[in-house]
């Protein structure tokens, strides 16, 4: 397997990981600040992946030269995070999927301006594949659906998340120095878990964290272990085998897996047609491993 099928692996993970975030965040963000579950979510990762990294690769002192890239870094993930959970509280999770296929465009405008990178005809014609079969998934093959979109403040809010996500993707890679992907993530926890500590402190001293339902700390636990954890981990690897359009093209499958979560924790079958938009996606994916 190549280092650059080892990153597309990477970020199959990721969809697949990520897209809990949005049915489960959806359910518990009624309950939390999303600034205040951010911050102990990015403390909470940080820890865990700081206790993998000293145990595998070690925390050499030359990886945390020019803290100013982990703080920049921290500064958009957060950024994202509480974006996300924010919009969540008035956006449906299939709604915040269909703002999250913007992203691979966006990244790929990132790509350009920070590391000069060029899209092929071939990749243009796979993300627009891609983003017209996320469209069937998040709409269930609905016309109406799509045409009745109503953007209200929460796909607003969420929209500027994913802007700070898309530029995130080709910073690691302009950024990183030659760090191994699990020290440089643990670098961006530790900045962003500063970051989001200092915005979110009078929320996270007003919240009652006791008195909190089960649902929020069953989201935090998911959300802080797969969904922060490790997709932080893989999306650092695989940024750096691949452009950065290339990286966020995955975030098409995420609509699809959203569906599922959907079914698993509320038994909402699709119909038939949503597994068109499935196939669509798949082709698009199929098209950008092609070298």
């Amino acid at each position: 397997m190549t280092e650059a099928q080892r990153g597309h692996l990477a970020m199959l993970a990721f969809s697949a990981l990520v897209a809990g975030s949005f049915s489960l965040g959806a359910l518990a963000a009624p309950f939390v600040d999303p600034a205040a579950l951010s911050a102990l979510r990015f403390f909470i990762a940080a820890v865990l992946v700081g206790m993998a990294a000293a145990a595998t690769t070690g925390l050499p002192r030359r990886a945390f030269a020019a803290p100013w890239r982990y703080l920049l870094l921290g500064a958009l993930l957060a950024a994202y995070f509480v974006l996300m959970f924010e919009g969540l509280r008035t956006a449906a999770p299939v709604s915040a999927a269909a703002v999250f296929t913007l992203t691979p465009v966006m990244a790929a405008g990132f790509g350009w301006l920070f590391l000069r990178q060029r899209m092929t005809g071939r990749m243009a014609l796979a993300l627009a594949i891609g983003a017209a079969g996320a469209l069937v998934v998040i709409f269930r093959g609905r016309l109406s659906a799509m045409l009745g979109l109503n953007v209200g403040v929460g796909e607003v809010t969420y929209f500027w998340g994913c802007v700070a996500h898309a530029a995130y993707a080709p910073l690691v890679r302009k950024l990183n120095r030659g760090e191994p992907a699990i020290v440089f993530t643990f670098g961006m926890m530790v900045a962003g878990t500063a970051l989001l500590t200092v915005w979110a402190w009078p929320a996270i001293r007003a919240t009652d964290w006791a008195a909190l339902p089960a649902i929020v700390w069953i989201t935090l636990a998911y959300v802080a272990v797969a969904a922060s954890a490790v997709t932080f981990v893989l999306l650092q690897y695989a940024t750096l085998r691949l452009p950065a359009a290339k990286v966020m093209a995955y975030t098409y499958l995420v609509p699809a897996w959203v569906i599922l979560w959907e079914i698993s924790l509320h038994g909402a079958w699709p119909p038939g047609i949503v597994l068109a938009g499935v196939a669509m996606t798949g082709l698009g994916l199929w098209l950008l491993l092609k070298e």
